[in-house]
């Protein structure tokens, strides 16, 4: 039994001398917090292909611009470079684009996210577009598909209106 009270003491001692150290005493690099910012090694840049959305070429009904057609079967099949800071590309309105993308990343739940297995989602029908997103944004990999099959889904997509093309557009 004194063995295991010598034990635990020594113990404690050796957690409160690893306590009791400053935190400037612990390099940055190894403290959890706060992280400094680190600049973007990779510029933002997102490749957005939409089709069924019979958008005839413009991808936002704010934006004129023919985008670049990419064969396949469906006529509508549309493919457009977003690029960030500064906001260019090949989309129609690459400002408003890079906005929104902006604001759905900082929402609550990642865009670039698919919608949880088993969550309950409206049954309507927001039509036969989809869109496959690709690239990088904020240094991170982007590899999403969108389709408007139920509330979820819709909810999803409109979130990134208008990198993605809005309703009726």
């Amino acid at each position: 039994m004194p063995c295991r009270t010598a034990a635990v003491l020594a113990g404690a001692a050796v957690l409160t001398a690893t306590v009791a150290v400053p935190a400037a005493a612990v390099p940055a690099a190894a403290r959890p917090w706060p992280r400094p910012a680190v600049p973007h090694a990779q510029p933002d840049r997102l490749v957005i292909t939409v089709s069924g959305t019979g958008s005839g070429g413009a991808l936002s009904g704010t934006g004129s611009g023919p985008g670049t057609a990419t064969g396949g079967t469906a006529p509508d099949l549309r493919t457009y470079t977003l690029d960030c800071r500064p906001a260019g590309g090949s989309h129609p309105d690459a400002p408003a684009a890079c906005d929104a993308v902006d604001r759905a990343v900082r929402g609550p739940r990642s865009p670039w996210e698919p919608v949880p297995e088993g969550a309950m989602c409206a049954q309507v029908y927001g039509g036969p577009a989809t869109a496959r997103v690709t690239g990088v944004w904020r240094g991170a990999r982007v590899n999403a598909r969108f389709a408007r099959t139920d509330g979820c889904e819709i909810a999803r997509w409109d979130a990134l209106v208008p990198a993605l093309p809005g309703p009726g557009a």
